[in-house]
């Protein structure tokens, strides 16, 4: 494991107004995901979880605090260098998979390397290496219609590892499926990411998935805690 943080929040603060009142989403939250590790965030629904994730994901700014990704500081980047951040260390999966629907499975995978400047012919090749590694051997061509639920999320992993990052990021990535095909899905998640050797922060609300994570932090009154 490196002894570089994957991923660091510092004292980080995120407040929001709703109808003239100030909202304290996120009060000094401190986070470190050190590489090769998998961590499990859980909080009831409204409690920030998505909004921390946004901030891990150089989506949104804090108010105060610091971010750190792979070592660097974010806050005073410009938004260029957020963005070659993000296609160079982060991927996202999220509780809907968000595919183009006017693209094959391939090509949904294909799309966001050729973006990241990898030459089609390089990216084709990796999008059937992490297909059929998600057990989609028989789907490449297929469009998102074509696929169910649970193809389509494993479509929708594979994208969020097509540029080799650094830091997975996945907001209920299992939220939308029934159980069973939710067991599956995550196993390949969890599968996936170590044999790449990612950290991970999933959030989740299934202490079921929680569990088999390295290890679980729980947000609640905007503020983060080992559970």
């Amino acid at each position: 494991m490196s002894s570089s943080a994957a991923l660091k929040l510092d004292a980080v603060h995120r407040t929001f107004e709703q109808g003239g009142n100030r909202l304290e989403v996120l009060r000094g939250v401190n986070l470190t995901v050190m590489p090769g590790e998998i961590v499990a965030l859980v909080g009831p629904s409204g409690s920030g979880k998505s909004t921390l994730l946004h901030l891990a994901g150089l989506l949104e700014k804090p108010d105060l605090g610091e971010v750190y990704v792979a070592g660097e500081k974010c806050s005073s980047l410009s938004e260029h260098r957020q963005t070659e951040l993000r296609s160079k260390h982060l991927g996202f999966v999220y509780q809907y998979h968000h595919l183009l629907p006017e693209f094959s499975a391939a090509e949904n995978i294909v799309v966001p390397q050729m973006i990241a400047g990898t030459v089609r012919s390089d990216a084709t090749e990796r999008a059937n290496q992490l297909l059929d590694s998600l057990g989609l051997s028989e789907r490449h061509d297929h469009r998102p219609g074509l696929l169910s639920g649970g193809e389509q999320q494993r479509v929708a992993i594979a994208r969020a590892l097509a540029n080799k990052p650094s830091l997975l990021l996945a907001d209920e990535p299992t939220g939308n499926l029934d159980p069973h095909t939710a067991d599956s899905v995550f196993d390949a998640l969890i599968a996936l990411s170590r044999d790449h050797g990612l950290a991970g922060l999933f959030a989740t609300h299934n202490p079921d998935l929680a569990q088999r994570m390295d290890r679980i932090v729980r947000l609640q009154e905007g503020v983060l805690v080992e559970a």
